[in-house]
């Protein structure tokens, strides 16, 4: 029996194929960015409720002082969550691996170092002594010069991914045999002062540092989002990339740089965070379903938000300051990191 398709040219069999195959993937593609957006304003709404519960629930006294005291705090806690949320999922399109943030690469041992070499240079007294805003600067330049330096090394397009981990492994293992050396010889009263410095603090953010890292941030930011095409395009790899045209070298550094400025911000505005990061970039990708950074970025920077405007009141508000946030943050985290590593051990 002859097959009817026989009745037509082989090249419009194949044309027919070919747009069947685009069509499909054109209603997949539409069906994703579908989703991608109602997540995304369902998010929106989770970080809103929470940022308003955080300005409201509680409050006593005049409504001019407790907005000007909650809006400082709420403005270090948007900042703070944007800033870890972005720079996780630029390092992780670098690394092409979900399991990989900045602090897992030495990031927060180097801003152990630091504080601790302030304060045994100093004295814990000269160390206070120092004029908050010229503190911040300083941290902020030393972090994005060392992790600018670091990663520029290990991304040349030289190194396999491997040795990226083994390299930044050494490098926190180094940073923390430092500062452990320098801890001995602290006296028991300075390294009272150090432990505090070396704290997350989620509700303490000095509010006079805000415009400047605000204007880091927000820049960093907005020009990861301007740069989203390109990040798709790099997530499939060094060689695809650079198929399609795009400068791998010149974006690696751009990348780089904005990981360096964002993280180091972040760290000297509340201290090393762990694995937040992590927790919200894998929550984000489940949410959206897609792979593109135009949806992820935002999703996870309101998660982010939410995470941290919603749970400081909840253990500020409710719970009295019972626990603090930064701790039940690194632990969830840390679980997802586990379970990360058992499943890519699985597959």
């Amino acid at each position: 029996m002859r097959s009817p398709w026989a009745r037509w040219p082989a090249s419009s069999a194949a044309r027919c194929s070919s747009t069947c195959c685009s069509g499909g993937a054109t209603a997949l593609a539409d069906a994703r960015s579908v989703r991608a957006r109602r997540a995304l304003l369902l998010l929106a709404l989770a970080a809103v409720i929470a940022a308003a519960c955080f300005m409201t629930v509680g409050a006593r006294g005049g409504w001019g002082f407790v907005l000007s005291l909650r809006g400082g705090k709420l403005a270090g806690l948007v900042l703070v969550g944007t800033a870890v949320a972005v720079s996780t999922v630029l390092f992780q399109t670098l690394t092409e691996n979900r399991i990989l943030t900045p602090a897992v690469m030495g990031f927060d041992a180097l801003y152990v170092a630091i504080q601790t070499a302030v304060v045994f240079a100093l004295g814990a007294q000269g160390a206070a002594a120092i004029d908050p805003r010229l503190r911040f600067a300083g941290e902020a330049v030393l972090l994005a010069a060392a992790a600018l330096g670091l990663f520029r090394w290990l991304f040349d397009g030289r190194r396999g991914f491997h040795l990226v981990v083994l390299a930044g492994l050494v490098f926190g293992i180094l940073c923390r045999g430092l500062a452990n050396l320098l801890q001995r010889i602290l006296d028991p009263n300075e390294f009272s002062v150090l432990q505090s410095l070396l704290f997350t603090r989620f509700n303490v953010v000095d509010t006079a540092l805000l415009p400047v890292a605000a204007v880091a941030i927000l820049a960093a930011g907005a020009l990861a989002l301007r740069l989203a095409p390109t990040l798709d395009a790099l997530a499939l790899g060094r060689d695809t990339a650079i198929n399609l045209g795009i400068d791998h070298r010149r974006m690696v550094t751009i990348l780089i740089l904005l990981v360096a400025v964002l993280v180091s911000v972040s760290t000297a505005l509340v201290g090393p965070v762990l694995f937040f990061g992590l927790l919200v970039s894998n929550l984000a990708y489940l949410a959206i379903g897609t792979e593109r950074h135009i949806h992820t970025l935002p999703a996870a920077t309101l998660i982010a938000i939410a995470c941290l405007a919603g749970g400081q009141t909840v253990l500020e508000r409710l719970l009295g300051y019972d626990a603090a946030l930064s701790v039940v943050i690194e632990f969830a985290g840390g679980i997802v990191f586990i379970l990360l590593l058992l499943r890519g051990t699985r597959t």
